[in-house]
């Protein structure tokens, strides 16, 4: 059975709120719970997001609270030869392609095929580039996974011909199992269409550094927020075609704001006051269905560990 190795993987947009306290704590919990390793990591890819000094409050937040790494803290943005190594790959076996779409071009292919958006969805990419076989533009050019052209196998990705391979099937639903939420499915090809692994501007996609980086670091469950559970299935795929494991899953409830969405700093969120810690774990805890005793920040934690531990074994190999 492969060591157990998980991770929290924040952006630095801006300091721990209470829902992202709460994805920490039950990440944390699951390493310590199965005697394994607890990695942090900043999704710092895409840098015109991130919030000076963010990184460092949010490590600040995480010590004080005595979530600790158990590795150096790790960047993305100083890993990009690695996610090109990984995009050249799958441009390589056909798996991936070119495209010169805008925003704008693809609203008018979809308007075309009479299709709506729907409320809080991305548009689905129609695969107009799919054929082109691009290679050079005067427009910068961003670069998609072909849903179609990656199977399970991942020696099946191309043979030559990307356009035949990805428009002559249609890739099955994708069903996984959730350690929280139970078995999950998407079909991505419907519900996504070929996504981006990266923008025109040249920064890679959060679906490819985030695949890239938990097969590097030997991520064997990723214990996320809820909010992430759509990613899955994309990611499994890359997974697929890259030829790499796929962690086992587990997506945590959220902290919902005052309109009843996903608590961000869109909605009212707050920077958390972790200098007293175990208020603020206490209430994480509660999402989480735990009330662990304990007068000191240590006896808190072994407790919440013990009672995260009756509820989430991992079955032995």
């Amino acid at each position: 059975m492969q060591p157990y190795t998980g991770r929290f993987a924040p952006s630095p947009t801006g300091a721990l709120h209470a829902g992202s306290l709460v994805a920490a704590l039950a990440s944390w919990l699951d390493a310590r719970a199965h005697r394994g390793r607890w990695l942090v990591r900043i999704e710092d890819v895409d840098l015109a997001r991130c919030v000076g000094g963010a990184q460092a409050l949010i490590l600040r937040q995480l010590a004080q609270c005595a979530l600790l790494s158990d590795a150096p803290v790790l960047l993305q943005s100083q890993r990009a030869p690695l996610y090109r190594q990984a995009l050249e790959q799958l441009l390589q076996r056909g798996c991936a392609y070119y495209c010169r779409c805008s925003r704008r071009d693809i609203a008018l292919a979809l308007l075309r095929l009479g299709h709506s958006r729907q409320r809080h969805a991305g548009p689905v990419y129609p695969g107009t580039c799919r054929n082109a076989g691009l290679h050079s533009d005067a427009r910068p050019l961003a670069c998609r996974l072909s849903v179609g052209a990656a199977p399970s196998d991942p020696t099946a990705c191309g043979s030559g011909d990307l356009g035949r391979a990805a428009g002559a099937q249609h890739a099955p639903a994708l069903v996984w199992h959730d350690r929280w939420l139970g078995v999950q499915s998407q079909d991505v090809q419907r519900a996504i269409g070929d996504f981006v692994l990266q923008r025109a501007d040249g920064c890679y996609s959060y679906q490819l550094a985030v695949v890239v980086d938990d097969a590097a670091q030997g991520v064997s469950h990723v214990v996320r927020g809820a909010d992430l559970a759509d990613n899955t299935a994309r990611q499994i795929l890359l997974q697929r075609a890259l030829g790499l494991a796929t962690p086992q899953y587990l997506h945590s409830p959220l902290v919902l704001g005052a309109n009843g969405e996903k608590l961000s700093k869109q909605n009212g969120a707050c920077a958390l006051d972790c200098s007293d810690p175990l208020p603020v774990l206490r209430q994480a805890a509660q999402v989480l269905g735990l009330a662990p005793s304990g007068d000191t920040l240590a006896e808190w934690l072994a407790a919440a560990t013990a009672q995260w531990a009756l509820r989430f074994t991992i079955p032995a190999a």
